[in-house]
């Protein structure tokens, strides 16, 4: 195999891998069961607690909206809205920087960020009893 088409290969290769980087911004949502309803001051300092272990900074506390963001490495940075009630929440992105938001994609990482904050509320909510 010729120097130049393996060269060709492998930078075909970097960019495709490059370019999967980008996925379908992940937004969330979860209905707690009937029997499982928790208090809005409840639900939202299990939101907080969550937001603070992944280290999020809190910036807007409202009434059923908690706004966060978080930088990363001084760099990348993401906003996110927390809607919630008291049977449900639902996380939703905001804006970013850095993390190549286009077109409804983003940086896989942004998605990992918003999964773990996920699982953390939720296993927040169970060990207060909930779901």
């Amino acid at each position: 195999m010729s120097s130049l088409l393996r060269a060709t290969l492998i930078t075909l290769a970097l960019l495709t891998t490059a370019g999967c980087t980008n996925k379908p911004v992940l937004n969330t949502q979860h209905e707690l069961p009937a029997t499982s309803q928790v208090s809005e001051e409840k639900m939202k300092q299990v939101i907080v607690a969550a937001l603070q272990k992944r280290e999020w900074t809190v910036q807007r506390l409202s009434p059923q909206l908690v706004q966060a963001e978080i930088t990363v490495r001084g760099q990348f940075y993401a906003a996110i809205d927390i809607r919630y009630s008291r049977n449900s929440y639902a996380i939703t992105y905001r804006d970013s920087r850095d993390l190549g938001y286009k077109d409804g994609k983003i940086h896989r990482n942004y998605n990992r960020w918003v999964s773990m904050l996920d699982r953390d509320i939720l296993a927040g909510l169970r060990s207060a009893g909930i779901q």
